[in-house]
């Protein structure tokens, strides 16, 4: 596993300097560059989950396709082999949403978390009320029993534990255990080209290791600035999912540097992280589904607009794959697979130019190269701009 490098620096700014503005350009570069867009990194693979805090995974092939377009020479085994051989592995985390994270990032987030999730089910949750009156720990254990004997689908489990409550939904015990236990899904589900159905066991029954038990908050506050900053507190919340972390920034506040955005709003980052100048050249990207560059901000017009957010996210939450152009979301992407075809779909939500549609082109074919290798007739369809 990889040393986790400081994020803090000793530095500490002089009282009474009025914070910089940072212009939405400049934040947007900010967040291309720790999020490793501006150029593909050399970062080992099992390096960038890490400096990344995990990568969104509702979808079983997303975090390869962001790892493609963040690293260079990323191949599908590389990720692969990592969740075979248990050093990253798939579970749900922040914002109550599948992650695939470093497995010492799950033993740490999932406590970190658990709040959230608890908070899920009882207020966020359409099983809360079927679970009205039930011993819940007693459930849970029980849950965890089951799992740690053998890895099992929900269905599966949900059947195992209707046994012993025959008079409530399995479902709904089910969907329990997935919020107040920490389960993880095992491979074959997220490997490339093997899927599978999505089976769950615990984190300390898969890793051998149990969670954390006092992981800091402060640590976690911390590497979301190193890959998403500069940021204001509801940011992070937004991100995490948790609330109340304004105490924890206050705390971390002489350590950090400070800004304001050009609506005011006060942002704050690492003394010592990259901040490229707003004019730095941005180059296409295509991000995968649920990219955690799209979600992981209260205020997300860096990158796309309230406008566009609206258009793209569907009423189930559902998030597709998006075009990133000078480094702002253009428009969403798809790729449709046939019998040795394989052709991508791409719908931009603006007006492309000529050099952008040929950089759209150029990358597009980069991607369908790692996608579809094997197939005999690649090909790529522009619908027109909305």
């Amino acid at each position: 596993m990889p040393t986790r490098k400081a994020t803090t620096a000793p530095a500490r700014r002089k009282e009474g300097r009025p914070a910089q503005v940072l212009s939405l350009r400049a934040l947007n570069r900010a967040l291309l560059e720790r999020q490793l867009l501006l150029r593909r990194s050399k970062m080992p693979v099992l390096e960038a989950v890490e400096h990344l805090v995990g990568l969104q995974a509702q979808a079983p092939n997303a975090p390869y396709y962001g790892l493609w377009t963040r690293l260079q020479g990323f191949r599908q085994e590389e990720l692969s082999t990592l969740l075979i051989d248990k050093h990253v592995v798939r579970l749900v985390l922040m914002r109550g949403t599948l992650h695939l994270v470093t497995g010492r990032d799950a033993r740490m987030l999932r406590t970190l978390v658990q709040p959230l999730l608890e908070r899920v089910l009882k207020t966020g949750s359409s099983y809360s009320k079927k679970l009205v009156g039930m011993d819940l720990k007693a459930l849970v254990a029980a849950g965890r029993a089951h799992v740690e004997a053998e890895p099992l689908t929900y269905t599966e489990l949900g059947e195992k534990l209707a046994e012993r409550w025959p008079d409530r939904e399995p479902t709904a015990l089910a969907q329990a255990i997935r919020l107040l236990a920490p389960l993880v899904q095992v491979p074959p589900r997220g490997v490339w080209g093997v899927g599978g159905l999505a089976r769950c066991t615990t984190v300390d029954a898969w890793l051998g290791q149990p969670l954390d038990a006092a992981p800091s908050v402060d640590e976690m506050v911390l590497r979301y600035l190193a890959a998403f900053g500069p940021a204001s507190v509801m940011d992070v919340q937004a991100w995490s999912g948790l609330t109340r972390l304004s105490e924890v920034v206050e705390r971390l506040r002489p350590d950090l540097r400070t800004f304001r955005d050009e609506q005011g709003r006060e942002l704050f980052d690492l003394p010592g992280a990259p901040r490229p100048d707003a004019d730095t050249p941005a180059p296409v990207r295509f991000l995968p589904e649920f990219d955690n560059l799209l979600l992981s901000h209260a205020d997300r017009t860096r990158v796309i607009s309230d406008e566009d957010r609206k258009r793209t996210i569907t009423p189930n939450g559902q998030v597709p794959g998006s075009l990133l152009v000078d480094g702002l979301f253009r428009g969403t992407w798809r790729l449709q697979q046939g019998k040795g075809t394989a052709t991508l779909l791409i719908e931009p939500f603006k007006r492309l130019s000529a050099p952008e549609r040929e950089e759209v082109t150029a990358e597009g074919e980069r991607l369908l190269t790692f996608a579809a290798a094997d197939a005999s007739k690649r090909d790529i369809q522009f619908s027109r701009a909305k």
